[in-house]
């Protein structure tokens, strides 16, 4: 039975990485690709990807598939114990998108905003699927159907974890564990007052709130405590993109191990980290064992 329902993104990806002696390029300006790699892209993949690496069962459900990708999808996925038995696959449309990265920075170039502002391309969430699960993680994108995710987790009683909403939405309220990236907050909240912002997520919401910096410190509290930080691991990495996705992925093992809210920081952070070191996106990252030594081997260097 899987243990963690995930709704959201998937989307066919390539990921292309730049050599090492050249700095990513500037409008009209060259750089050299070392290596192509086909991957699949999406938070709620992501997520998935590095669960199964973590020794957690998931079942995968959210938008559709174009058939000219499935294959590839399924032939990536294939060796996770990732249930994709819900993916539809339609003749056209759906997602597609194309990293280029470095060790410093990426650019993403997709379809998303014209996904997204078409007709629905999105499985209705199962309720079913949902009260078997121990924990639900939910992509806030998907319009009615991510709301309705939320709301019928919270009818059963069901814990989840998401990402990047709006303070005030039914989706932060209700959340086991938020997590808010710089790039919602300069989209959203872009002239405010970050400690400002920060405490109205936490009289919201019922759950742990997390604002991540990328490679700077974290913040994190609950309800009525005082905000804490946490600085993340410091690596020289080969490919950022994934990160946030993976690191919601530890932040929903150690809600599911009951962890005390430090311990699952430092982990997803470790996540977030191995995730960085490997590409392309989680694929090729190390599984549960190597991330705790990882761990180890890191505070033994500090």
């Amino acid at each position: 039975m899987p243990q963690v329902y995930l709704y959201g993104m998937i989307s066919p990806s390539t990921v292309y990485l730049l050599d090492e002696d050249f700095p990513f390029p500037k409008p009209n300006h060259y750089a050299e690709i070392r290596q192509s790699l086909p991957s699949v892209g999406g938070e709620a993949a992501n997520s998935a990807i590095m669960l199964s690496k973590l020794g957690i069962k998931t079942k995968l459900d959210g938008v559709w598939i174009n058939e000219n990708h499935i294959n590839t999808i399924r032939s990536l996925l294939e060796h996770f114990d990732i249930d994709i038995s819900l993916l539809t696959v339609i003749p056209e449309g759906g997602t597609e998108e194309l990293v280029i990265a470095d060790d410093n920075s990426r650019a993403v170039f997709g379809n998303y905003a014209r996904f997204h502002a078409g007709k629905r391309q999105w499985n209705i969430p199962c309720e079913k699927d949902i009260q078997k699960a121990a924990m639900v993680a939910l992509d806030p994108y998907l319009k009615n159907e991510s709301l309705l995710v939320a709301q019928l987790c919270y009818q059963n009683q069901i814990p989840y974890v998401t990402l990047d909403c709006k303070y005030d939405s039914f989706l932060t309220i209700h959340a086991a564990a938020v997590i808010i990236s710089h790039e919602l907050r300069d989209q959203a909240y872009p002239d405010d007052n970050l400690p400002e912002i920060f405490n109205a997520y936490q009289a919201h919401c019922e759950g742990l709130v997390i604002f991540t910096f990328g490679a700077d410190e974290i913040w994190y509290a609950r309800r009525g405590q005082t905000m804490r930080k946490y600085a993340p691991y410091k690596i020289k990495p080969v490919d950022t993109t994934g990160a946030g996705d993976s690191f919601r992925a530890g932040i929903i093992y150690g809600l599911l191990n009951q962890w005390d809210d430090e311990s699952a920081i430092d982990f997803a952070s470790a996540v977030a980290a191995c995730v960085c070191l490997s590409a392309p996106h989680a694929l090729n990252a190390p599984e549960l064992d190597d991330i705790l030594l990882f761990m180890k081997e890191y505070r033994k260097s500090e």
